[in-house]
C-alpha cells in the first residue's frame, strides 16, 4: 500500500463506524497559553474534554499535523539521528466524546491493524497501566480483560506511568493508556530476543505505532487528578511509523512519505544517500543530513502556511531555529554553499495536494519566505565565521595539556548572537588545533535560561467552580453592557503581580482574537464596587476577564460594561482593516491575503502577502479606495451560523492558519467588495469610521510586508499635525513658492558644505600624518607611537591611523582625542606584531579605556574606545608604553 492509500483506509474504516472525518487543526495554536504548536492529534478537542465545549459529533476521526520541537514533547534533538523521531509528523486518530469507550477502541483498533491492514498477529504487543500507589491509582484490568479477547497473555505487558498514563502537559486532560508496538525484528533475532523485553526499550525495531488513551481526568495545578465531566477516547497512531510497517522498512525515511524528497537532495548535492549507515561511517554525517532536511521542510513549510512566520521570539524563533538547523546540515555536510534548503517546498506541496491544500494553495510564497531566511542565514554563517577568526587569537586561553582553548563565554556569543551552533564553532576551533570550552558554552547557556524563565515565569492556580453550568455566552455583538454571574476564578501570579482571571455566564467583554484586542471595561457589584478588567484573553473557548483584585462577595449578580469609547474606536478600525484587505485585492492583486493584524483603539496593522514594497503610487490608490467607501456610508450586513461550506462557496475570503467549525460568522460591506469570515466586533455602516490614512508600509518578512493605518479622530489629528508642520517649514523658509524644490536646494548645499568640511578634515590629516611618522620611537623593534590628535571625528583618525600604517612599519599606533569633552582612543598595530608577539588591538584598548572611565573593542590588529572623563587621555598615553616595553 502507498502511503495516501494507507492514510484513506485508516479514514475510511471509521467512517464506517459512525465517525464523522474533520479537517485537521492550524499546527499553530492561537488561543491555549499552554501551547506553542499543535502537539498532538487531542489538542483541537481539548476543551470538549475539559467540559467547556459541546461535541457537534460524539464520534470523530481526523489526520492532524502535528509539531513537537518544545516543551515536554521536544524530539528535535533525536530528527535524523534515529530512524522515526520526526519534527512535524501525522497523527491518525479517533476519538468519542462521551460515547464509546475501552471496549470498542480496543476491538476497532484490532480489527484495522489486523483485518484491514493485515498484520501478523505474533509481531504486536499490547500494553496496559500497571497502577500507580503514590497517584492512588489502580491496576487497569479492564483493560488487560479486554486485550485477552484478541491477544496472547504473553504479548499483553504492563506499563508504568511514565508509558501508560497520557498527559498532554504538566496540567490539563489525562488518563492511562494503552500503547499498540510492532516487532519489525528479523525472525532470527526475534527467536533469540523475545519481542516483550523490548517494549518500550528504545529499540528502533520494536517501536509503538498506535496509543489508546482513555481519557478520565483532568490534571490540576498542584498535581491532583479531577474527575472528566465524561469519559472519552483519544487515540492517536504515528502515520510514518505505521506507513513504515506496513511497506515493510525498517526506517520512517525509506518509506514514500520521505524518499523522493530524500532523493532529489541526494541528487542535488551529488552524493548517495546510504540508509544502513551506522555512527562512525564515511556517509553517516550525510545520511542524517538528508534526513534533517527532509523532515525539517515539513515543520517549517506548514507552520508558515498556518501563519507562523520565522521569528525572533516566542513561535516564530522555534520555527527560526528548526529552519536553521536544515541550513547548517546543508550548509556543513551536503556543501550547499548557495540557498538550497527552499527549493524542497514545490515536492512537498505536490505530495500533501488533497491531503492539506493549504500548503498547495501557498507554495510560492512559502518558498519564498524559506529562501529569504535560507539566505540570511547564510550571511549569518559567513559573520560568524569571520568573528570567529579575528577574537580567535586575542581571546584564547590556555587548557591544562597545554592546548589553546577558545572562552565558552565566546562560543556562546557566538550562538546567541550569530545563531553560530555550537558543533560548528568547535569544528572550526579543531582546524586551527583549538579546543572549546564547552563547560563554560553550558554554563553561558544555562544562564540565559534563567534568566529567560525568571522574566516569563507565570504561576497559574486552579479554577475555583462557583457554578457546574460552565457555560459562557458572548453578547457583544448585541450590546456593550449585561447582568452576569461569575461562574469560576483563579488567582494568577506574574513578575510578583497577583491578579485575577474571571469566567462569567454571559460577557459582552470581546476576547482577543482574530487580531483584535481584547476589551477593557468594569465590573460593577450591587454594594457599588467597581472593578476594572483590564484584558480579555480566550483560552479553551472560554472567555477570561483579566481584573487585579476581587469583591467581598463575588457570588452576587453583576453588571458587566464594555468602555464604550475604547470599543468604538477598535471596531472602526477593524472594519477599516476589512475595507483595506479589499482594495488592496484591487489594486496589488488577488495573490494578497493576510498574513497576520493587530487591531485596537490606536490604530490598525495589517501584514499581507506581496512580493514588493507597495508604491506612493498604489498607496494612493488603496486609500482612496477605502475612503470612497466609507463615505458611501455601506450598512454592516452580517450572518451568524452560516454553514462554512456554503460560505466557501459564496465567494468570502478565508484566512489560513484559522481554525474554523462548521457554522461561522460572515462580515460583509457590499457584496462584490468586502465579504470575510470574521468573529470580531464592527462598525454599524462605514461612515462610522470617519476617515482613513495609511501612516506607514514596510517590510515584515520575506513576501510579506505590512501597512499600518489609523482612522477618525487619530487620523484627523495626524493630518492637523501634518499640516502644522509643512506650516512651519514655509515659515523657516519665508513662505517659499515652491516648498519641495525649496527643501532640496537647502539640501544640496549642506551636501557640498560638508564635502568641503571632509576635504579640509582629510587634507589636515595628511599633514598630520608626515608630522606624527616623525615622532616615532624605536622600543624592543616595535615602531611606537602615542600621540593626542586635534580631528573632529572618528573616521578622521581612523583614517590618519590606516594611513600611518602604510608608511611605518611594525607599527604600534595609540591616538587620543577630545571629541568636545568626550575621550577617544584609537590603537592599530600592525599583522606582523599580532601573529609575532601575541598583541591583540581590541584587548588593550580594553586596558586603556580605564583611565577614562570607559571601555571599547575591536579587531586584533585595530580597536577603538570611549568614555567620560576626558582628564585621563594622558594617562591612557603614558600606559599605552607598557604593552611594548
Amino acid at each position: 500500500m502507498t502511503a495516501t492509500e494507507i492514510r484513506q483506509a485508516f479514514l475510511d474504516f471509521f467512517v464506517s463506524k459512525g465517525h464523522v472525518i474533520v479537517p485537521s487543526a492550524p499546527i499553530v495554536i492561537k488561543n491555549d497559553p499552554t501551547l506553542m504548536f499543535t502537539n498532538a492529534g487531542m489538542n483541537q478537542f481539548k476543551d470538549i474534554f475539559l467540559g467547556e465545549a459541546a461535541a457537534k459529533a460524539t464520534r470523530v476521526a481526523d489526520t492532524q499535523r502535528c509539531l513537537r520541537v518544545s516543551g515536554k514533547h521536544n524530539d528535535l534533538e533525536e530528527v535524523g539521528i534515529d530512524t522515526y523521531h520526526h519534527t512535524m509528523f501525522e497523527m491518525l486518530g479517533n476519538w468519542s466524546f462521551g460515547d464509546y469507550f475501552k471496549k470498542e477502541a480496543i476491538a476497532w483498533s484490532w480489527e484495522l491493524l489486523t483485518e484491514v491492514y493485515k498484520l501478523p498477529k505474533d509481531r504486536l504487543y499490547v500494553t496496559y497501566f500497571e497502577g500507580d500507589e503514590k497517584e492512588g491509582l489502580e491496576k487497569d484490568t479492564e483493560t488487560y480483560d479486554l486485550w485477552k479477547q484478541f491477544v496472547d497473555e504473553a504479548h499483553i505487558l504492563p506499563g508504568n506511568k511514565k508509558d501508560n498514563f497520557w498527559e498532554m502537559g504538566e496540567t490539563g486532560p489525562c488518563g492511562p493508556c494503552s500503547e499498540i508496538h510492532y516487532d519489525s525484528r528479523p525472525d532470527s533475532e526475534r527467536a533469540e530476543v523475545n519481542g516483550a523485553k523490548l517494549v518500550n526499550a528504545d529499540h528502533d525495531q520494536v517501536i509503538e505505532i498506535w496509543n489508546n488513551v482513555f481519557m478520565q481526568f483532568n490534571r490540576l495545578k498542584g498535581g491532583a487528578l479531577q474527575p472528566l465531566p465524561a469519559k472519552h477516547v483519544d487515540t492517536g497512531m504515528g502515520f510514518e511509523r505505521l506507513v513504515r510497517v506496513l511497506q515493510g522498512k525498517t526506517s520512517n525515511y525509506d518509506t514514500d512519505v520521505f524518499q523522493p524528497m530524500i532523493q532529489f537532495i541526494a541528487e542535488k548535492s551529488g552524493k548517495k544517500y546510504n540508509s544502513a549507515a551506522k555512527p562512525g561511517d564515511a556517509d553517516w554525517n550525510e545520511a542524517v543530513a538528508m534526513r534533517v532536511l527532509a523532515d525539517h521542510i515539513r515543520a517549517i513549510s506548514f507552520a508558515i502556511a498556518d501563519g507562523q512566520l520565522p521569528a525572533s521570539n516566542k513561535a516564530g524563533y522555534v520555527i527560526r531555529r528548526i529552519l536553521r538547523r536544515a541550513v547548517r546540515y546543508s550548509y556543513q555536510t551536503l556543501g550547499f554553499k548557495e540557498p538550497f534548503f527552499n527549493q524542497l517546498v514545490p515536492l512537498l506541496a505536490d505530495q500533501f495536494k488533497g491531503v492539506f491544500d493549504n500548503l498547495y494553495s501557498q507554495k510560492d510564497f512559502v518558498q519564498k519566505v524559506i529562501l529569504e531566511e535560507e539566505t540570511a542565514f547564510l550571511r549569518t554563517l559567513e559573520k560568524g565565521i569571520q568573528y570567529l577568526n579575528n577574537n580567535i587569537v586575542g581571546e584564547s586561553i590556555w587548557g591544562t595539556d597545554n592546548t589553546q582553548v577558545l572562552p565558552g563565554a565566546l562560543a556562546f556569543e557566538l550562538s546567541d548572537t550569530y545563531g553560530f551552533p555550537i558543533d560548528l564553532t568547535e569544528l572550526m576551533a579543531r582546524e586551527k588545533g583549538w579546543a572549546v570550552d564547552i563547560e563554560g558554552f553550558e554554563k553561558a547557556l544555562q544562564e540565559q535560561k534563567t534568566r529567560s524563565r525568571s522574566a516569563g515565569a507565570i504561576d497559574t492556580g486552579d479554577w475555583v467552580t462557583l457554578k457546574d453550568d460552565e457555560t459562557s455566552i458572548f453578547t457583544g455583538y448585541d450590546e456593550t453592557e449585561t447582568i452576569a454571574h461569575v461562574v469560576k476564578y483563579r488567582k494568577v501570579t506574574a513578575k510578583g503581580k497577583e491578579q485575577y482571571q474571571i469566567v462569567l455566564d454571559k460577557t459582552p467583554f470581546y476576547a482577543e482574537s482574530g487580531g483584535q484586542v481584547g476589551d477593557k471595561g468594569e465590573l460593577v457589584f450591587p454594594d457599588g464596587t467597581i472593578i476594572l478588567v483590564t484584558d480579555t484573553k480566550k483560552e479553551n473557548g472560554l472567555t477570561v476577564h483579566h481584573v487585579d483584585n476581587l469583591p467581598e462577595d463575588i457570588e452576587d449578580a453583576l453588571t458587566a460594561i464594555v468602555d464604550p469609547a475604547l470599543r468604538g474606536q477598535t471596531n472602526a478600525n477593524h472594519s477599516a482593516t476589512h475595507l483595506l484587505h479589499a482594495a488592496m485585492k484591487q489594486v496589488l492583486g488577488s495573490h494578497v491575503n493576510q498574513k497576520g493584524s493587530l487591531v485596537n483603539s490606536d490604530y490598525l496593522r495589517f501584514d499581507f502577502s506581496h512580493f514588493a514594497k507597495v508604491t506612493d503610487e498604489e498607496l494612493a490608490q488603496i486609500e482612496a479606495i477605502v475612503n470612497q467607501k466609507v463615505r458611501q456610508n455601506i450598512p454592516l450586513k452580517e450572518e451568524r451560523s452560516v454553514l462554512y461550506a456554503e460560505a466557501i462557496t459564496s465567494g468570502v475570503t478565508a484566512l489560513f492558519g484559522e481554525k474554523y467549525g462548521e457554522y461561522v460568522r460572515v462580515i460583509t460591506f457590499e457584496d462584490e467588495f468586502s465579504k470575510e469570515l470574521c468573529g470580531g466586533t464592527h462598525v454599524q455602516a462605514t461612515g462610522q469610521i470617519g476617515f482613513f490614512k495609511i501612516i506607514a508600509e514596510s517590510a515584515v518578512a520575506a513576501g510579506v510586508r505590512r501597512i499600518e493605518a489609523i482612522t477618525g479622530v487619530a487620523a484627523e489629528v495626524y493630518i492637523t499635525n501634518q499640516s502644522r508642520m509643512v506650516d512651519q517649514l514655509k515659515d523657516l523658509l519665508k513662505n517659499p513658492k515652491d516648498l519641495p524644490k525649496s527643501i532640496e536646494s537647502l539640501l544640496d548645499e549642506n551636501s557640498k558644505l560638508k564635502k568641503e568640511i571632509e576635504k579640509a578634515i582629510l587634507e589636515k590629516s595628511s599633514g598630520l600624518k608626515n608630522e606624527l611618522a616623525q615622532k616615532v620611537e624605536a622600543v624592543n623593534g616595535i615602531n611606537f607611537i602615542a600621540q593626542k590628535v586635534a580631528l573632529p571625528n572618528a573616521e578622521a583618525i581612523k583614517n590618519l591611523a590606516y594611513q600611518l600604517k602604510d608608511i611605518v612599519p611594525n607599527l604600534f599606533l595609540v591616538l587620543a582625542a577630545d571629541f568636545d569633552g568626550k575621550p577617544s582612543l584609537t590603537v592599530m598595530i600592525a599583522e606582523n606584531l599580532v601573529k609575532e608577539k601575541g598583541l591583540h588591538a581590541g584587548n588593550i584598548v580594553k586596558e586603556l579605556a580605564k583611565e577614562v572611565k570607559g571601555g571599547g573593542g575591536g579587531q586584533p590588529f585595530f580597536a577603538t574606545a570611549g568614555g567620560s572623563d576626558v582628564s585621563g587621555l594622558d594617562n591612557a598615553l603614558a600606559k599605552a608604553r607598557s604593552f611594548v616595553a
